[in-house]
């Protein structure tokens, strides 16, 4: 049977597509810190660069520009992609629903909400992100309480319901604070913020959500195998010795951890953690082992041009939930009418 014939089998090699998207990410990096208000040369970057390893940084504007503002915030733009593809990759395999992205459980609109209520409170932005950070975890964890609870004969149903329930609860509080909130200060803040946007990054924000990447996506490198399992129902899983409902718990921490750290900097992005997984599945096929790198890189790659489309576009800075929505909303439509046939 043909490539074509077979309905969700990958289109190219696995890995050969996972080495063309990062050659292409590097250079998308490199173009993306070259460009903006204040063009940088290849050359000047060169300079910059050889001075700055060998300890002897210039002080100049482009140095200034360059390692302060335009690497964290590439830096940042890759990480947020990745882990909200990555995830979404996870949740649709987890759930079997290819509508399925990573704020399902309530994990974003916990996140803004606490976000919301920090910048409500006027507080610094270290505490507005701990907030968010803090929220989008109390979210799931009051969710996957609900669901607990609510012992029904369909487990994940139960956990989906409780997230559309929790999400519209604390959707329906940002609401109440926005109302709440100074129409001439906190209330644009408030609304930029739910918007998504990499404008204020900083280097100690990068490394401030990188150990929360890594020790969320550790776990699912390791049990990478069982969530294959997992995606086939709970009944196939128990048949083939793995404890369905453990392995949920710790695939769900690991998952809100890696959403709730980056969009505690970053705002609420939608469409990538929905799109970016659909693309890599049509590439390299379910297999987690496959898709998770696949659906991470495509979601870095992807981010980074919409954020330096974002500030290079027009003198005010676009943002990026707006910009992701207008890509990602027809070209998902496109996704549905050609790959219809992949979950079948």
């Amino acid at each position: 049977m043909s490539v074509r014939e077979a309905p969700g089998a990958p289109l190219l090699p696995a890995w050969g597509i996972v080495g063309t998207r990062t050659v292409a990410t590097i250079l998308l990096a490199i173009f993306a810190s070259l460009v903006g208000a204040y063009p940088v040369t290849l050359g000047e970057a060169a300079r910059i660069f050889t001075g700055w390893l060998a300890g002897r940084p210039d002080g100049s504007t482009a140095e200034t520009v360059l390692l302060e503002v335009r690497l964290p915030r590439i830096a940042a733009a890759l990480l947020v992609g990745a882990a909200l593809a990555g995830s979404g990759a996870v949740y649709q395999g987890l759930f079997r629903n290819p509508l399925v992205s990573p704020d399902i459980l309530g994990v974003s609109t916990g996140a803004g909400l606490g976000a919301v209520l920090g910048i409500f409170l006027s507080l610094p932005i270290i505490l507005i992100q701990g907030f968010a950070f803090i929220g989008g975890l109390a979210t799931v964890a009051v969710v996957y309480a609900i669901a607990a609870a609510v012992r029904g004969r369909e487990p994940v149903l139960v956990l989906v319901l409780a997230g559309v329930v929790v999400g519209a609860l604390a959707g329906s509080m940002i609401s109440l604070l926005k109302v709440l909130a100074d129409p001439y200060d906190q209330l644009p803040a408030i609304t930029f913020w739910l918007l998504g946007s990499l404008s204020s990054i900083r280097p100690a924000d990068v490394w401030s959500v990188l150990p929360a990447i890594l020790a969320g996506l550790v776990p699912l490198v390791l049990l990478r195998w069982r969530i294959n399992v997992l995606s086939l129902g709970d009944d196939e899983a128990r048949t083939l010795g793995v404890e369905a409902g453990k392995l949920r718990i710790i695939v769900i921490g690991a998952t809100t951890l890696m959403t709730a750290s980056v969009v505690a900097i970053s705002g609420v992005i939608g469409w990538v953690g929905l799109v970016m997984p659909h693309i890599a599945r049509m590439l390299v096929g379910p297999n987690f082992d496959r898709l998770l790198p696949a659906s991470m890189l495509l979601g870095a790659g992807y981010l980074l041009g919409v954020d330096t489309l974002a500030r290079t576009m027009s003198q005010v800075e676009t943002p990026l939930g707006i910009l992701t929505a207008f890509v990602g909303a027809p070209f998902f439509l496109w996704l549905l009418a050609r790959g219809r046939h992949g979950w079948e």
